[in-house]
């Protein structure tokens, strides 16, 4: 079987996040699972050689590059729906939300989340335009339909009126990188990191979604209520719309202990977590939320957000819940992991158990489930 796949979010280089994470993790699993069928990774750019995942893939780049939705609309309606008629593979996979609408061929799209809908306000409007107008329509003509969550799932059939049957749930997961570190790591991380002292960290890119704003005051605020000597590591790139993020951090009491050091390695990142104090992750909308599963593979302990996909990844007693649109509920929090060593080892002994339900591999056959079903019904 012939398998085309979009794989316009594996980037050159280390920057791959959530979406990105997802699709390098389920293709490695399904060429490693599947080596009798040929997978064909369409590029919108020159790749990274590393993305060639096995014998059995075979590259393809179509222009334009596709950053932009009037590109968008280029790529996957103009160079994927020509691909896709000359080439007819037996099913299109597209991990990242986007189709086309343009071919016979069975789609398998992935939702991850739709945050556009619930805050509209965050994404720049020609993007937000494109997002709605395609969206709904990229979900009703796929033959599955996958999302990352039960609680995209829910908002998939509320949204767009999706019988909840046509939809399957494949969660993301973490590799097996993502662990404990020895105390001399650890002590070696706080001391290149925080100049020897605890941290709290959050990891994510600097966007309106991810909630820095009311993070950065809330830790002001633990700061002077507790006297900690604890600092805050914030690790990820500066997105869109950062602006007020940075107009709040510059206006902290105690922003000499707040530390954001733009995006590291992921050897670098499995350090950070393993000796954080705490992951403090609070978006006020959530598809999956990788970074909550990553710390608890690490021994993290992880403050996150009571709402959307959020209690449900973290799992139960997983996680320290927070109202993300109260800093003094986040504030709360801080204190509450502070001053009690044993709740933070009660997080960190249910975070271990709740990382039982995450597997890549597992990923990858649900996955590949939905893509034989969709398959099935092609007649070329």
């Amino acid at each position: 079987m012939h398998i085309a796949v979009n794989v316009r979010f594996l980037l050159p280089g280390d920057k791959l996040e959530g979406i990105g994470r997802f699709t390098l993790e389920t293709l490695r699993e399904l060429v490693r699972q599947q080596p009798e069928h040929t997978f064909h990774f369409l590029f919108d750019r020159p790749f990274d050689e590393r993305y060639l995942l096995g014998p059995n893939v075979v590259p393809h780049v179509l222009g334009p590059p596709a950053r932009h939705p009037l590109l968008w609309l280029a790529w996957f309606e103009g160079a994927v729906a020509r691909w896709l008629a000359r080439h007819r593979p037996a099913v299109f996979l597209s991990p990242d939300g986007f189709t086309t609408l343009r071919t016979q061929v069975p789609r398998v799209t992935v939702l991850h989340d739709l945050a556009f809908e619930h805050f509209p306000q965050d994404v720049d409007w020609l993007v937000r335009t494109y997002y709605r107008t395609f969206t709904p329509r990229f979900a009703r003509a796929s033959a599955r339909l996958v999302t990352v969550s039960e609680a995209t799932k829910q908002d998939v059939v509320a949204r767009y009126g999706i019988a909840p049957d046509r939809i399957r749930v494949v969660y993301n997961a973490v590799d097996a990188r993502f662990r404990p570190q020895p105390e001399q790591v650890q002590r070696a991380t706080r001391e290149r990191y925080a100049a020897g002292h605890p941290y709290y960290l959050f990891v994510g890119a600097l966007q309106p979604r991810k909630n820095l704003q009311h993070l950065l005051r809330a830790f002001d605020a633990f700061k002077t209520a507790t006297g900690s000597p604890a600092q805050l590591l914030v690790v990820g790139r500066t997105a869109w719309q950062a602006g007020p993020i940075f107009e709040v951090y510059r206006g902290l009491q105690h922003r000499t202990a707040v530390h954001l050091t733009g995006r590291v390695t992921d050897e670098e990142l499995v350090q950070l977590y393993a000796a954080a104090r705490a992951t403090c992750y609070v978006p006020y909308f959530e598809g999956f939320g990788i970074p909550v599963i990553e710390a608890q593979a690490c021994g993290s302990p992880v403050i996150t957000s009571d709402c959307s996909s959020l209690p449900e990844v973290a799992g139960p007693g997983g996680a320290c819940l927070v109202d993300p649109f109260s800093v003094d509920s986040i504030t709360a929090g801080l204190v509450r992991v502070e001053e009690s060593a044993e709740y933070r080892q009660e997080l960190i002994t249910a975070g271990f158990r709740n990382g039982q339900r995450f597997s890549w591999a597992e990923s990858a056959r649900r996955l590949w489930q939905e893509m034989e079903e969709a398959a099935a019904t092609y007649l070329p």
